[in-house]
């Protein structure tokens, strides 16, 4: 299936995308579309509802976040080789582990409104995991289980406040609007979630293109890795990290502007759209 939120900030409602794309109302059987909300009993009702019976949305409708009730948002760094040599950093051992604040949530085509003060505000195309079940000590096997859905997310992040300010990374990646979600949640049973093709443009220009299938440590990898530190809980994201091609890499370094856009995609995903603006209250 493929869950979508529609409707104005604070206002969404639950849908899902039908065979032929268009977006179908699924208030009449979900309150939203959460960890919360999805339980075995309503997706057994989802499973037996022929989305044509449900109502249809306008086209032009906006888009929300792909996911409510985010507990926590957890990122993989440099996870992908290629990255991790532009970014001349070492081939991780060890999946490298922070976290983004969930108030950087955003809308898949929402604008992104640039930090005060940044001027190394980057890309970077990712696919999250969203966990559907409690998971601690859970191997490679029992790892699939636990994961309810995958969506896209773009992992923008403030370069200088990231890596030349001290402490930790998530400085540079928690500002509003930093962690655009969406438009879909996809279950995996749609989806071969390690052959999955991911794309960046700014204005019009391709900077990223990679895929799942060379990710340092995958999916079922990654959960494994983390519920051994700590215990998932349902309405957790797992972002997972970026292929190469991100601003700061390119000689001489690019970043985002007010009046770019960017958009980017994942087989299966969707795609997004941002226009970069200047800084205002968030």
């Amino acid at each position: 299936m493929k869950f979508i939120r529609f409707g104005e900030p604070g206002q969404e409602r639950p849908g899902l995308v039908d065979a032929g794309g268009t977006i179908r109302d699924l208030s009449a059987i979900v309150e939203d579309v959460s960890m919360r909300h999805l339980t075995e009993d309503v997706m057994r009702r989802l499973a037996a509802t022929d989305p044509q019976s449900l109502p249809p949305v306008d086209s032009d409708v906006r888009i929300g976040p792909c996911l409510a009730d985010v507990r926590n948002l957890i990122s993989i760094g440099l996870n992908y080789v290629d990255h991790a040599i532009e970014s001349n950093a070492p081939i991780p051992a060890e999946p490298v582990v922070f976290n983004k604040l969930t108030s950087c949530i955003s809308g898949p085509n929402d604008p992104v409104v640039l930090l005060k003060g940044s001027q190394k505000t980057d890309w970077e195309v990712e696919v999250a995991m969203v966990i559907g079940a409690p998971t601690y000590l859970v191997d490679e096997a029992q790892a699939l289980a636990s994961i309810a859905g995958l969506c896209i997310c773009h992992d923008i992040s403030e370069r200088e406040f990231q890596l030349e300010r001290g402490g930790q990374w998530m400085k540079g990646k928690s500002g509003p609007t930093y962690g655009p979600l969406g438009p879909w949640l996809v279950t995996p049973d749609e989806l071969d979630i390690q052959n999955l093709d991911l794309w960046l443009d700014v204005n019009g220009t391709r900077m990223q293109t990679g895929t799942t299938a060379k990710m340092i440590f995958g999916f079922v990898a990654i959960v494994s890795y983390l519920s051994q530190f700590m215990k998932l809980m349902p309405g957790d994201v797992i972002t997972t990290g970026t292929p190469a091609g991100v601003g700061m890499a390119m000689t001489p370094p690019r970043f985002l502007r007010a009046g770019d856009v960017v958009s980017l995609g994942v087989s299966g995903l969707g795609e997004q759209r941002q226009q970069i603006v200047a800084h205002r209250a968030v």
